[in-house]
């Protein structure tokens, strides 16, 4: 069943209030118990707690569960999701409070994944050429870095609000013209709204940070609705939508290790940390991100409609195209009028 745009509203609304209201109440426990200090790689200059994310989170989880009670023949609770999400907040949380080593970090992740992609993705398969086990393993392998990418990339004030908004709004937009099913399009309507709610605490200068509670189980949210998008055949428009996120994330990892560096260390390499560091703005960074977020999210939608193979090939290469031309620019050191 296609939902009405007014059933899409519903979850982002509750979300937002819940999220704003949460986010609130939380921020002076996390104060006293769960500060980020700066350091040399950070972006922020002054202690701020993290853990926004717990606000979020169950904001997202809320409003979609009250939508199914209203309505079950609309949306059916994605128990496995909900379940995985709770657990990598959890993961997360632990890790903001006190470092969890790599590899169990990694291991725990995986697992929550695995439980989505088994129990949660009604049995999607991209490559029905290629055997069952071997999709799932490249999916759960694509799902870790998709997480962990997300997390990445949370590393300036507003970032996370400038690409998720966009993804989630684009999904939503999808689900109501019939192209996405109604649960996942429902939950990225929540997962938007809540972003929203979070959003007036995270704006440049930040008092609140989302922290890996929040960035970990938003990577997983997103992707399992990408990977529904994707089970519709609208692949290009699964890629197109993070393209900024997995371009910058992906190119940076690889220049990492072509030069030898620890890539599981903390670092100040990706394009959006190079552009503060080459004279723009954190304002103007994540308006640029957000923009090109917008036309990613167009592009995706066009592609999604017009459901032609050339049609989207040539929609995804615009959308790379606008990519590197934003990850170039940022490269460059800002000349100043």
């Amino acid at each position: 069943m296609t939902p009405s745009s007014l059933i899409l509203l519903w979850p982002a609304v509750v979300a937002a209030v819940f999220s704003a209201a949460l986010t609130a109440a939380i921020r002076p426990l996390l104060l006293r118990h769960a500060l980020a200090r700066p350091n040399a790689r950070s972006s922020h200059r002054i202690p701020t707690p993290q853990g926004a994310g717990i606000a979020v989170i169950a904001a997202t989880i809320l409003a979609a569960a009250f939508v199914a009670w209203f309505d079950a023949s609309i949306m059916k609770l994605p128990f496995a999701v909900f379940g995985a999400t709770i657990f990598l907040a959890v993961v997360g949380f632990a890790d903001d409070l006190r470092p969890i080593d790599v590899l169990p970090r990694l291991l725990l992740q995986a697992l929550a994944i695995a439980v989505v992609l088994a129990l949660g993705s009604a049995g999607v398969r991209l490559f029905p050429a290629l055997p069952a086990a071997i999709e799932m393993v490249l999916l759960l392998l694509a799902g870790l870095w998709f997480v962990n990418l997300v997390n990445f990339m949370d590393g300036l004030d507003w970032m996370t609000v400038a690409e998720v908004v966009p993804i989630t709004v684009a999904l939503a937009v999808l689900g109501w013209l019939g192209e996405l099913d109604a649960t996942p399009a429902l939950m990225a309507a929540a997962l938007g709204g809540a972003m929203i709610g979070f959003a007036p605490f995270n704006r440049p200068v930040a008092v609140i940070f989302l922290g890996d509670v929040g960035s970990l189980p938003i990577g997983l949210l997103v992707g399992w609705c990408l990977l529904a998008l994707a089970g519709h055949q609208h692949i290009a428009a699964a890629i197109l939508l993070p393209l900024y996120y997995l371009a910058d994330a992906t190119v940076t990892l690889l220049r990492r290790l072509f030069r030898g560096e620890r890539v599981w260390a903390a670092h100040r390499s990706h394009f959006y940390q190079r552009a503060t560091d080459n004279g723009f703005t954190v304002p103007r960074v994540v308006g640029e991100v957000f923009v090109l977020n917008t036309v990613l999210a167009i592009l995706a939608i066009a592609s999604a409609r017009l459901s032609s193979v050339l049609a989207s090939t040539a929609l995804l290469l615009a959308g790379v195209v606008a990519t590197a031309l934003l990850l170039a620019r940022f490269s460059r050191q800002r000349r100043v009028p």
